[in-house]
């Protein structure tokens, strides 16, 4: 079959039936659908939506946590030769508004009533929002019911003419807008179109094996890119699938015994740390046995790595560690896990040789919204991964780096465009065609890329230094008590930081070493939690030249979060909101008020 469409990535998965083909875990329970059962609702979901007026070309906000109802909306809404927006459950009103105007969209199908509220509170100011659909829970008036849809939409041809439509659609054709979560300036919906997942599909599933034995699990949100491109890999592959919200998916993946996943840097170093937690609750003798079996375990995946296996003593010294310690850890994860995907940020040089040690090998890429979204990642093959980067492009990209060195990328899986902005369109790309990541990469002599930082954070000091702040942030936040770290000095005769603190990880701290304080302004004013922070400041500094050393820091009392406005949904720092929102705590560190 020549794959047009993403609803070919979907013939494969209908056409490999299984009982228990895709199921969605919750803390309370979990439940499966088969293969046919899936199938019968997306049909009968797309003809209640043709029903209601959707056709070729017309928008559906998508607003749900990640369950089978995700991708049957989806798929759904393509086969009409619609197009899907979807929208993360953090966003405001405001956002929503903005984002449904902006799209034109018509529909927006919601999964609980505390979501749908949000698009009650602005559909008044959507003109185009004609239709809201809410899949359980009490309904307010005028919101129709998703169990109504189906089942108006359950009709006997109903299957027959999701195949019928599907077959008209076109490659070119837009499939999905997704809006940029906007570290700086206004949303721009990336428009791409069936053609430009494909491409990316296709050939970002060759740098890592699915097949149909295994089990993805899928926790990030479906709105991203990300997840949303190896849902479609895991489609095409046929493999089964498991729901779960990113939420809960700590307390869940134990039960749902995963074999791959894909998930965001902060999510490994947070079971990393857990894991470094509870060991150094244990024992002398029990700690000195992990860390010796953790050695061992990093000394083969070095290995490993080079497409090599253990032999002799060494193969054994290996076995003994693993099924000592190695492999009880593992269990905490579901124990069967073949690889891991990581994306979204840089994932530290620590935490991945971590989990390679461990036997999980977590291969990290890079990518954008606009590029649908991989441009490299590391793959299972011999020569193909190289930890500390993010992996080789891949083989239908045109890559280059500018002047700056900046990255730039030519191909197929490169979005058409940003919807209604045709100013921004065309700034993103240079004369040649290329689109302008805004990433300043390095690549080595075998075509492994390094990102260096985003271009529109580079620091450039009253004394002419150029400095890469995110290399510096990385390594600070190495550290068990910093959530995040962010780095200033534009136009400034030296680095000043603001931290935010892990205070679930620094309260245990305080206790430990006995610290009297009464609330979180007292503990992040305490001389001795200062004195935590300096010290971790001054390891950093020992390792930079002068002029990328933080001569003065502030910790806040509230952790940056999204709510807050000062992270995107994707957990990326938004660094010029920072900087407005602490404006006077900053200059004060510059000896200018505050």
């Amino acid at each position: 079959m020549t794959l047009r469409t993403v609803l070919d990535l979907y013939r494969h998965d209908f056409e490999a039936p299984r009982r228990r083909h895709y199921s969605h875990h919750t803390p309370s329970g979990s439940r499966s659908l088969s293969t046919e059962a899936f199938f019968a609702n997306t049909a009968a979901i797309a003809e209640g939506l043709s029903e209601r007026g959707v056709g070729h070309g017309d928008r559906v906000m998508i607003l749900m946590d990640n369950r089978p109802e995700w991708h049957m909306l989806d798929l759904a809404v393509l086969s009409l030769g619609a197009a899907d927006v979807p929208v993360y459950a953090t966003l405001t009103p405001e956002q929503i508004a903005y984002q449904a105007c902006d799209s034109g969209s018509k529909v927006a199908v919601v999964d609980s009533r505390a979501q749908m509220e949000k698009f009650l509170t602005v559909k008044d100011r959507c003109p185009s929002l004609k239709l809201l659909i809410q899949l359980e829970g009490e309904r307010e008036h005028g919101v129709a019911s998703w169990d109504d849809c189906i089942t108006s939409g359950s009709t006997r041809k109903a299957a027959e003419k999701f195949w019928d439509r599907a077959a008209t659609l076109k490659p070119q054709d837009l499939m999905t807008l997704i809006y940029t979560s906007g570290t700086t300036g206004e949303p721009k919906g990336v428009a791409l179109s069936h053609e430009n997942l494909i491409q990316n599909v296709l050939h970002s599933a060759d740098r890592i094996p699915v097949t149909r034995n295994d089990l993805a699990l899928e926790f990030l949100p479906l709105c991203n890119v990300f997840e949303r491109m190896v849902g479609y890999i895991y489609m095409w592959r046929t493999t089964s699938k498991a729901y779960c919200s990113v939420d809960d998916v700590g307390d869940l993946i134990a039960d749902i015994k995963p074999t791959l996943f894909a998930g965001v840097p902060r999510f490994f170093e947070k079971v990393q740390q857990e894991i470094l937690d509870s060991v150094a609750g244990a024992g002398p003798l029990k700690r000195a046995i992990f860390h010796r079996a953790l050695d061992i375990g990093r000394d083969t995946s070095r290995l490993r790595i080079r497409g090599k296996e253990p032999s002799g003593i060494f193969a054994l010294r290996h076995d003994l560690a693993d099924r000592m310690v190695l492999s009880k850890i593992r269990e905490g994860l579901g124990g069967r896990i073949r690889y891991a995907i990581s994306g979204g940020a840089e994932l530290p040089m620590h935490v991945s040789e971590f989990f390679h040690a461990l036997g999980i090998r977590v291969m990290e890429g890079y990518g954008l919204t606009e590029t649908s979204p991989v441009i490299a990642v590391n793959g299972a093959q011999k020569g193909h991964l190289r930890l500390g980067t993010v992996g080789k492009a891949l083989d239908n990209l045109d890559v280059k780096i500018a002047r700056d060195g900046e990255l730039c990328v030519k191909g197929p899986s490169v979005m058409q465009g940003y919807w209604n902005k045709p100013r921004q369109t065309a700034e993103a790309f240079d004369t040649d065609g290329f689109f302008r990541t805004g990433d300043i990469v390095e690549i080595d002599d075998d075509g492994f890329i390094m990102i260096v930082d985003r271009k529109k954070d580079l620091i450039v000091t009253t004394g002419g230094k150029n400095v890469a702040p995110q290399p510096i942030e990385g390594h600070i936040k190495q550290s068990p008590f910093v959530e995040a770290v962010v780095v200033f000095g534009d136009r400034k005769p030296f680095l000043v930081a603001l931290f935010s603190p892990a205070f679930e990880e620094l309260t245990r701290w305080a206790e430990t070493n006995r610290l009297q304080y009464s609330d979180r302004e007292g503990l992040i004013a305490h001389p001795e939690v200062v004195q935590l922070f300096d010290d971790i400041v001054e390891r950093q500094n020992a390792v930079l030249a002068r002029y990328e050393q933080i001569k003065k820091f502030r910790i806040l009392p509230e952790p940056l979060s999204i709510e807050g406005g000062h992270l995107t949904p994707t957990l990326k720092v938004k660094r010029r909101v920072v900087e407005a929102d602490f404006k006077g705590l900053i200059e004060g560190m510059y000896g200018q008020g505050g």
